[in-house]
């Protein structure tokens, strides 16, 4: 089935700021080839069949290529993002802008939102938003989304710093897959995912590391980055058509293909 998903271009792609443990200030980032790798995989998700919506970059905010923390869609209407750090603050009104313009109905206003990193720590299983909690955002938005949008929310507290929200800790598959870093979750969570998904596919720290969880699929193609090959082999296994993508420059700041992409469920 067709999908349709945001993205930001990395125009103003850097690291400038440390907020979370993949970024080094120190470590140079080569920009053109970020862009290269953004539209490689724009372009994964055209021939796919995806349709593809880009939101302008603003300068001086070089995170706003990680799109999938813009906000969480369902049904046509968003709870946009309100973020934990300040450098990343001045993404909030371009994106919701974005919402506006494009006939997305926005159901909180600035005040009313909580800390939230959107996709980041949202992700639609089934039935079940799955929400992540421990380091970006608040254990209160949970309830908050669960109320607005209708559908049950499950909380997971993430324990790992260098998996700071879930999309880089746990992917979703399909309506009833999903593959996850269990070390990355305290203990009753990890017990809440052996419940729901007793077939999960289990990655490794190696996968991990790599950000090989930080996958989009649309229940049959699997977009993830290169670095995690055994994952890629498990999930090939599993029936996934794989496509593997260089993410090397964005990675530099902790994000790869799920973060660049927003789904917009509509």
């Amino acid at each position: 089935m067709s999908r349709r998903y945001l993205m930001c271009p990395p125009t103003y792609f850097d690291v400038t700021y440390a907020i979370n443990p993949w970024m080094a200030t120190d470590v140079p980032v080569d920009r053109p080839r970020a862009i290269e790798q953004w539209e490689a995989l724009q372009r994964t998700y055209e021939l796919l069949g995806h349709k593809v919506d880009v939101v302008d970059p603003v300068e001086g905010l070089p995170d706003m290529v990680f799109a999938a923390n813009a906000g969480t869609v369902h049904e046509g209407k968003v709870v946009p993002a309100r973020f934990r750090y300040p450098e990343r603050r001045g993404e909030e009104a371009p994106f919701r802008r974005w919402f506006d313009d494009h006939g997305f109905e926005v159901l909180t206003t600035d005040e009313e939102t909580p800390v939230n990193e959107g996709e980041g720590d949202f992700l639609t299983a089934g039935d079940l938003l799955l929400s992540g909690t421990g380091f970006r955002t608040d254990p209160g938005a949970r309830d908050l989304l669960q109320e607005l949008f209708g559908i049950p929310a499950v909380q997971l507290r993430l324990v790992d710093a260098r998996y700071y929200h879930l999309d880089t800790a746990l992917a979703v598959l399909d309506d009833r897959r999903i593959a996850y870093l269990p070390e990355a979750f305290s203990p009753g969570s990890r017990r809440v995912l052996e419940r729901l998904f007793p077939d999960a596919i289990l990655a490794t720290a190696e996968d991990a590391a790599a950000l090989g969880l930080n996958i989009v699929s649309d229940g049959v193609n699997v977009v993830m980055p290169g670095g995690a090959p055994r994952l890629a082999g498990e999930l090939e296994a599993a029936g996934f058509v794989v496509h593997r993508m260089d993410m090397s420059e964005l990675i530099k700041a902790g994000g790869a293909v799920k973060c660049c992409t927003l789904e917009l469920r509509d």
